[in-house]
């Protein structure tokens, strides 16, 4: 008997609700989108190779008319879903309920051409009664959405194929420019401009220990007679002071004479200023406070924690997790209510449920946020068996901000206290006598309320601290009443200097994408890791750091394509695509105004309500090709950073090799380590110090040569001897080993750096040298075409013959089961439960968790790789999934193919042997007498 077909996007969505319907029902996954856009020219149809928009997928004469192909990998699938689909007796199309989900769902029904009744069901968590719902309450596709996304799809095609062979041409190949990454790229660029032109102001303060009934407390002078204690924000982003008039900044002296000053002073309350204090909790998460929640909390990169919910909402325990509403569903209310007050006491909830609105422009409010799933919420401390550690760090998270945000307000008194002192001596900065204040703030809580759940992080500094929150807001503070007599534990001087503005994180990315309305909360983990992968942005700890190919891409596109990083314009955008999905624009004519402006005729009857320009009247097609001439690839690689003390210029090129610096006829490499805003001059006339930015390490003893150490196309290296010498011979040359450093490396290291390859000897046994080398794949040992790779660099200086022989002795290890010695032990992945080590392969160094091995990237150390770091490489490798490399022959096969070959061969070899017989008869037959000819007759 047919039974209903549930199609969804993955496996283990299909799983758990499977589980739920039971036999009735066939419940298969699409293993996400079956057909999109031509990826390449040789997926687009034979039949549309010849067309003049078979590159770009889209038949832009008419209507935008998308060319969308079955990808090889899923043939196999469409496949499988159409014969289920010829046993169906209705068809369920269970995909996720956002844009995306909906245009899969679509995609679905034009592939697979069901004959049986088509029905769209929608849930926002997966547990049974919501699937149930879903079956009983079907409704039809919504084409809006459909149109929205697809208008998504071609407009990000069209930015990205016309744009992107400019960066080609003019920056650097296998560069990417997109409607989101370029902008995103762009803030993450202009504060690291903002750094560059920053300048540091340095002061002093005086700082306080003081005690009330036993009781101590600090404080910090903040007033010296009549003028303010210069602090922080007095200081612009020049180093300058706002107002110098009205303060007073310390230096060490000057801050040292008052401690001396106030010496055997007596200190009293001035005043107590108090005020009620209350905090109320956070709104319920949506897919980007997750994401920065997470960052901060667990540090877990957007990536990764989308990863995790995913799997969270696939297997029922969390709702779904993209999402841009705040809004909770009343059983929702129910559940963190009740919850809240079986744990926290009846008083710990307010007597009104409260409500969020959501703060993102075009928030579906239809949708929910992201909360436990079910009409009862599990605990997270009865979840241990049933997750792996990543799934119950972020569920737990999201219970505690659901439950939080039902409960009521954290209230208390915050107070500010002013203790004034006078002076028994003369300070440097002011005559005896003169009243000196000191000011302490603190927050008492009298009652918790949300608090005992939850408390909302901020952003973190590049050292770790919170940034824009006064560390002294949570200090408790003795209950002190005007006039009262204080002790004076001690006074300390300290140092202070301004901070330039802090580099962005994946978490305030996030919010700033979100602030600026670029792009959706849906999209922001794929587009952050979309401009690391392009070699954009790199991380170093937690912050972003750009790359000089960011500066010079987002250059070129700011002065000749500005809208298209210009912030405003590209969240109009977004609002145009929100009008596309709600009906209220039409999605031809507003992609016919952006790719050909103005000046293209459009024959209908309605317009476009309005269309952003590209380049004034031009559309995007006309602008690429108005501009693409006149760019100068030199002036777009070009970035100023400094000058020297002549005035002459300090340009960073960015080159084919990588970027480096050049100043006149000089030219010095730029170490790959080396961040835009550390150009300081220092450090440029550090590596412009000769024209090759070499640094000499001093003279060879044996040859009387220099040794410099230099950094080339491939990296740092030393070099003995100059090149072009008296004698003619090309210098030699050995590459650094990774633990060494330009800066630090030194002449006895370059030294034996310049011994390899080292000869070890000759093997007694075959008389074949050995020799010990550091290769492309890391340090090996040859032994005429025998090697065996080593487990460290260092080692190449080590090892002796002896051992080495016996080393390869050894059998050589299997291709899949390569024999290391772990180099460090970091501890236990939280990803999959298994002890971390660093390893050195044949391909360099490695992470590995005993099954999934992730190479170290470029900015990575075998010495310094924590194991947070280590654990985001080891899931990054999880979710590229297996290689796509084409395997191998199996021997089998193998065997097949050699059998057919040789057997063609002997074939071909008798052929010849045949033909060559019959021409050598033929030759001596004719060279026979005549009587000889007819005797043979």
């Amino acid at each position: 008997m047919a039974k209903p077909l549930v199609i969804v996007e993955s496996p283990a969505k299909a799983k758990t609700i499977a589980g739920f319907l039971g036999w009735d029902y066939v419940v298969e996954s699409s293993i996400g989108h079956i057909r999109d856009l031509p990826r390449s020219a040789a997926e687009v149809p034979a039949a549309f190779k010849k067309e003049p928009w078979a590159r770009l997928g889209v038949d832009v004469d008419n209507d935008f008319k998308a060319l969308y192909v079955v990808s090889k990998e899923k043939k196999d699938q469409v496949t499988k879903l159409k014969r289920l689909v010829g046993e169906a007796s209705e068809l369920y199309l269970a995909t996720d309920e956002d844009r995306e989900g909906e245009s899969i769902a679509w995609h679905l029904v034009e592939v697979l051409s069901p004959r049986v009744p088509v029905r769209r069901m929608v849930f926002h968590e997966i547990t049974e009664g919501a699937i149930r719902g879903a079956i009983d309450n079907p409704r039809a596709l919504d084409r809006r959405l459909v149109d929205a996304q697809e208008a998504r799809r071609i407009l990000d095609r069209l930015y990205g194929y016309e744009v992107s062979p400019v960066l080609w041409r003019k920056v650097a190949r296998g560069l990417s420019a997109g409607r989101v990454q370029s902008v995103a790229t762009r803030i993450v660029v202009e504060r690291e401009r903002e750094r560059m032109r920053f300048s540091s102001a340095r002061w002093w303060s005086v700082e306080g220990g003081f005690t009330s009934e036993g009781q101590p407390f600090a404080a910090t002078l903040v007033e010296a007679g009549p003028r303010r204690v210069a602090t922080a924000e007095d200081f612009g982003p020049d180093g300058a002071l706002h107002r110098p008039d009205e303060v007073l900044v310390l230096d060490e002296e000057s801050s040292a004479s008052i401690v001396s000053a106030l010496a055997g002073a007596d200190f009293a309350v001035a005043s107590v200023e108090e005020r009620p204090f209350r905090r109320s909790p956070a709104a319920p998460f949506i897919t980007s406070t997750l994401q920065q929640e997470a960052s901060r909390k667990l540090r877990f990169s957007a990536q990764r924690t989308m990863r995790v919910a995913q799997s969270l909402y696939e297997r029922g325990y969390i709702t779904y997790m993209r999402t841009d509403s705040t809004t909770l569903s009343e059983t929702a209310v129910r559940a963190a209510r009740e919850q809240a007050r079986e744990l926290y006491g009846p008083k710990s909830v307010p007597s009104q449920p409260r409500t969020y609105r959501s703060r993102v422009k075009n928030a579906q409010e239809a949708h929910e946020a992201i909360r436990p799933a079910g009409e009862r919420f599990r605990l997270p401390n009865r979840l241990a068996g049933e997750l792996s550690p990543d799934e119950r760090r972020l569920y737990e998270l999201v219970w505690q901000r659901t439950v939080a945000s039902q409960m009521i307000d954290a209230t208390g008194t915050s107070a500010r206290v002013r203790i004034e002192a006078r002076t028994a001596s003369e300070a440097a900065v002011a005559p005896a006598g003169t009243t000196m204040v000191f000011a302490a703030t603190g927050t008492v809580i009298a009652s918790p309320g949300f608090l005992q759940v939850y408390r909302e992080d901020e952003d973190e500094t590049e050292d770790g601290s919170a940034s824009g929150r006064d560390p002294r807001e949570e200090a408790r503070l003795p209950r002190l009443v005007a006039g009262e007599g204080v002790l004076c534990a001690g006074l300390e001087t300290e140092e202070h200097a301004t901070r330039p503005p802090a580099r962005f994180t994946e978490a305030s990315l996030v919010r700033r994408l979100e602030e600026l309305g670029v792009g959706r909360p849906s999209t922001y983990a794929s587009i952050i890791q979309t401009i690391q992968d392009r070699g954009y942005v790199r991380k170093r700890g937690s912050a972003l750091v750009p790359s000089f190919t960011a500066f010079a891409v987002v250059g070129l596109l700011e002065h000749h394509f500005p809208n298209l990083v210009d912030y405003g314009f590209t969240a109009s955008m977004e609002d145009d695509l929100d009008e596309i999905a709600s009906g209220t624009e039409e999605q031809v004519p507003w992609l016919e105004r952006f790719y050909f402006g103005e000046s293209h005729h459009i024959e209908r009857s309605e317009q476009p309500r309005h269309a952003l320009q590209v380049d004034g009247t031009r559309g995007l097609k006309d602008a690429v090709l108005a501009h693409l001439e006149e760019i100068d690839a030199r002036e777009v690689n070009s970035i100023l950073v400094g000058a020297d003390e002549n005035g002459e210029e300090i340009v960073v090129r960015v080159g084919r090799y990588g970027p480096y610096l050049q100043r006149g006829g000089d030219r010095a490499q730029i170490p790959d380590d080396l961040a835009p805003d550390e150009l300081t001059p220092e450090r440029l006339n550090q590596l412009l110090s000769s024209p090759s930015g070499d640094r000499l390490l001093g003279t060879d003893p044996s040859s009387g040569k220099t040794v410099l150490a230099r950094t080339g196309r491939f990296g740092p290296y030393v070099q003995l001897g100059e090149s072009g010498g008296e004698d003619g011979d090309k210098p030699r040359t050995s590459s650094l080993f990774r633990r060494m450093s330009l800066e630090t490396v030194t002449l006895e290291e370059a030294m034996k750096l310049l011994s390899l390859p080292r000869s070890l000897g000759v093997d007694p046994a075959t008389g074949e040298e050995v020799t010990a080398s550091n290769g492309r794949y890391g340090p090996y040992l040859k032994r005429g075409t025998e090697t065996r790779s080593l487990e460290s660099e260092d080692r190449l200086l080590e090892i002796e013959l002896d051992e080495a022989l016996e080393l390869l002795a050894t059998p050589r290890p299997g291709r899949f089961g390569q024999r290391t010695v772990p180099l460090r032990e970091l501890g236990v992945d939280p990803g999959s439960g298994q002890p971390v080590t660093v390893r050195s392969g044949r391909f360099g160094p490695y992470v590995t968790d005993g099954t999934v091995n992730a190479s170290l990237r470029k900015e990575d150390s075998e010495e310094t790789i924590t194991l947070e770091r280590a654990a985001e490489l080891l899931q990054m490798r999880r979710d590229a999934g297996p290689s796509t490399r084409p395997r191998r022959a199996t021997a089998k096969k193998a065997a097949a193919t050699a059998k057919k070959a040789a057997v063609t061969k002997a074939a071909t070899t008798a052929k010849r042997a045949a033909t060559k017989k019959a021409v050598t008869k033929k030759a001596a037959t004719a060279k026979r007498p005549a009587s000889a000819k007819k005797d043979a007759g």
